[in-house]
């Protein structure tokens, strides 16, 4: 009789990697310590030789218990799991469009095979008294294979949806502007606008206002609406917003105000006999119990807000912090108008997410909108709320030390647990799927690395003290293969970081492209990659939201915001929660669940929280990081000279006169499918949309475009686009 089981035994059972290689090549291990708080954090109990035993008892019934679902590959045998068949049993195949197939299980050692099945979709397996869920994909996704020949030389524009600026806004981007961006792109030639995340945020708290830390990945983000939109529009008298000119977004100030005036629109529409309400109707019998939590959700955090007991529904009242409870059906009973009112916006925000894709395809585009998938929920929003049970709990995610965050980094945000996936049968994970699918031609799954294995940080500790947990990739990207195929769309997975051995070649097997961006395309030597070496399996892009615009990087203004967010770090002693995930104090969202991009001070004039361009340093690490940024720009002059998007023969332009056609055409001349190239760096613009770390005075999130969409597409950025143009129309056969 086992009398002890080790912590490492223990943690690797649980599905936790004990040993693990970081950026820079070294082999690193995890000590007991931080194995101890995260083992015990996925619900197996390690402190005592009593528990261990017994929690590696249950895990190994868990681990070798029979699972709801196997997936495989069009075309291609199966192998089955152990515990689901011997060879030699007898299966029927029940497929998705009608038909069954017969046959006795193959033998392939310990393991049953089942013979190749041609037909991707979710069919159903019966074998002995057993019934599994069967999913096949297809072999490689066509014609949204990124290399197919009608998908080259294209090119779309990247966009942060609250940026962007129109006339009669309420200081903020909406989906209106949306609609009218990918109708002007589109006219200009490009063939998608891939978006910051759609994700519902928390109407009650609008300092929280990340895109990737969302209350529900599910649901819509209510402050994109166009007050003038929304059905009942008509009937309401709207002020102009003050603040609809001003360079940064006050969130405090624009969205309570245009939630009032959005209930002014719902109770005008509801009184009325508008013939929406029919359509109301069906969307809210669609969306069901989900939709309704979620409603139910906004509702209550408001009114908890209110009354004092808090934002974080993890300090609620105990009865509150239970969906199904009669509590909770009491209060929604009770303000039937305020939830029916939270699923109007839902509505309008699906519908005018609808008409933006609409709009881009009508235009013209062959792919429209590319939404973005988050990698995971707010541990204090609507989707831990609800589905608590099936999320990671007392852990956050995040990502281990490297060459850019020497601290790491943990996010603040959950995600399901790779055993409640798996005893849903993906369940929630194809429903996510087919939500971000719906008003788009494309996703880009944030941190798509997370589907092999995810960083997870034990609150409290620092992400140093992180593991990686492993996650059924296989089943994952086939289940993003078959959706993307059904939805005739593009999967784009976000893959840069640590990239474990043959993930990409997993992901590219599946027709999932991954991301090339210009500054992480270097050999060992730091030369600046040819743009023809670059990978034709993924999306070729000059700069992410998380990264420097191609203005901003030439003229070194990155540099001194990286300075400044080091200082912050080391001021704070590295306990912000980007950088450490503190428990939750007792009655009120922790700093980041809060607000994780601006400083505390900035709560009282948001619009001053910290000045768009940093204020000049004299220190060292400043000068040397400015000299050695100068080698890069001549090391990447000589490459735009080299790929014929630079006059040969010159000299390299000085540091005020960045030349972003040329490095637009760089990135344009690559054999990727297609090039996506951020507005900020269609206009030239310095400071990117995001800087991760501590808050330290970066406008994160906040910055709004300088010109209206009317005027967006003027002759400098035309001009760009033509340098674009022909460096896809001249770009060379990849690898």
């Amino acid at each position: 009789m086992t009398t002890d089981v080790s912590i490492a035994e223990l943690a690797r059972a649980a599905g936790l990697e004990t040993d693990w290689t970081d950026a820079g090549g070294v082999a690193r291990r995890v000590d007991d310590g931080a194995l101890g708080a995260l083992v015990d954090a996925l619900g197996w109990p390690c402190g005592t030789a009593t528990q261990r035993v017994a929690s590696a008892a249950a895990l190994a019934d868990a681990n070798a218990a029979a699972p709801r679902i196997v997936t495989g590959d069009a075309g291609l045998p199966l192998t089955l799991p152990a515990a689901i068949a011997p060879p030699g049993a007898r299966f029927r195949i029940t497929l998705e469009a009608g038909g069954h197939v017969d046959g006795r299980v193959g033998d392939a050692g310990e393991h049953g095979t089942l013979p190749p099945l041609a037909m991707p979709g979710y069919h159903a397996l019966d074998v002995g008294d057993r019934r599994i869920g069967l999913t096949i994909a297809p072999p490689r996704p066509q014609p949204f294979d990124p290399r197919a020949a009608d998908a080259g030389g294209r090119w779309g524009i990247a966009a942060q949806l609250y940026s962007l600026r129109r006339a009669g806004d309420d200081g903020a981007g909406d989906y209106t502007a949306l609609a009218r961006l990918a109708a002007q792109a589109a006219r200009h030639g490009a063939q998608a606008v891939a978006i910051s995340p759609t994700h519902a945020g928390f109407p009650a708290l609008p300092a929280h206002d990340s895109p990737y830390s969302p209350s529900s990945r599910r649901w819509h983000n209510v402050a994109y609406l166009d007050c003038d939109a929304v059905p009942g529009a008509a009937a309401v008298h709207r002020m102009p917003d003050a603040a609809a000119d001003a360079p940064l977004i006050d969130w405090p100030q624009v969205l309570p105000l245009k939630l009032r005036h959005l209930r002014a629109c719902f109770d005008a529409w509801r009184a009325s006999d508008d013939p929406s309400r029919s359509a109301f109707q069906r969307f809210r019998a669609a969306g069901g119990a989900a939709l309704d939590a979620h409603a139910r959700f906004d509702a209550l955090q408001a009114f908890c807000i209110e009354h004092g007991a808090g934002a974080d529904w993890r300090h609620w009242p105990a009865p509150w912090r239970e969906p199904g409870s009669a509590e909770v059906d009491a209060f929604a009973h009770a303000h039937a108008d305020t939830v029916a009112f939270h699923t109007f916006l839902q509505w309008c925000a699906s519908r005018a997410l609808g008409d933006a894709q609409h709009a881009a395809r009508g235009a013209g585009m062959a792919t429209g909108l590319i939404a973005d998938l988050a990698v995971g929920s707010d541990r204090a929003g609507s989707d831990a709320w609800a589905h608590g049970a099936t999320l990671l709990r007392g852990v956050s995610l995040g990502a281990p030390p490297d060459l850019f965050n020497a601290a790491g980094q943990a996010w603040g945000v959950t995600t399901w647990t790779p055993a409640a996936l798996r005893a849903e049968g993906f369940v929630p994970f194809v429903e996510l799927l087919r939500a971000a699918f719906a008003h788009a031609g494309g996703i880009r799954i944030d941190h798509v690395l997370g589907f092999a294995r995810m960083w997870i940080v034990p609150d409290g500790g620092s992400p140093r003290d992180g593991a990686y947990l492993r996650y059924p990739v296989d089943d994952l990207v086939r289940l993003v293969a078959l959706e993307a195929a059904r939805h005739r769309a593009l999967a784009i997975g976000e893959d840069l970081g640590t990239v474990p051995a043959g993930f990409r070649e997993r992901l590219g097997a599946q027709g999932i492209a991954g991301m090339r961006v210009l500054w992480f395309e270097r050999d060992a030597g730091g030369t600046f990659r040819p743009p023809a070496e670059w990978d034709r399996d993924a999306i070729a892009m000059s700069s992410t939201h998380d990264l420097p615009t191609v203005a901003g990087w030439w003229r070194g203004v990155d540099l001194a915001w990286r300075r400044i967010a080091a200082e912050a770090a080391e001021q704070s002693g590295d306990t912000d929660a980007r950088n450490v995930a503190p428990p939750a104090p007792p009655d009120e969202m922790n700093e980041y669940e809060q607000d994780n991009t601006v400083p505390r001070a900035a709560s009282a004039s948001p619009l001053k929280a910290g000045p768009v361009t940093p204020p000049p340093a004299v220190d060292p690490d400043l000068v040397a990081a400015h000299a050695a940024r100068a080698i890069e720009r001549a090391a990447l002059w000589h490459a735009l000279q080299h790929a014929g998007c630079a006059p040969a023969g010159t000299a390299t332009p000085p540091a005020d006169a960045p030349p972003v056609a040329a490095m637009l055409a760089y990135v344009a001349c690559s054999p990727s499918p297609l090039a996506i190239l951020p507005l900020e760096d269609l206009l030239a613009l310095d400071t990117q949309p995001n800087l991760p770390g501590p808050p330290c005075g970066h406008p994160n999130w906040r910055q709004r475009l300088p010109r209206t969409i009317d005027t967006l597409f003027d002759a400098d950025v035309r001009d760009r686009i033509a340098a674009v143009v022909r460096a896809r129309r001249s770009r060379e056969p990849g690898p």
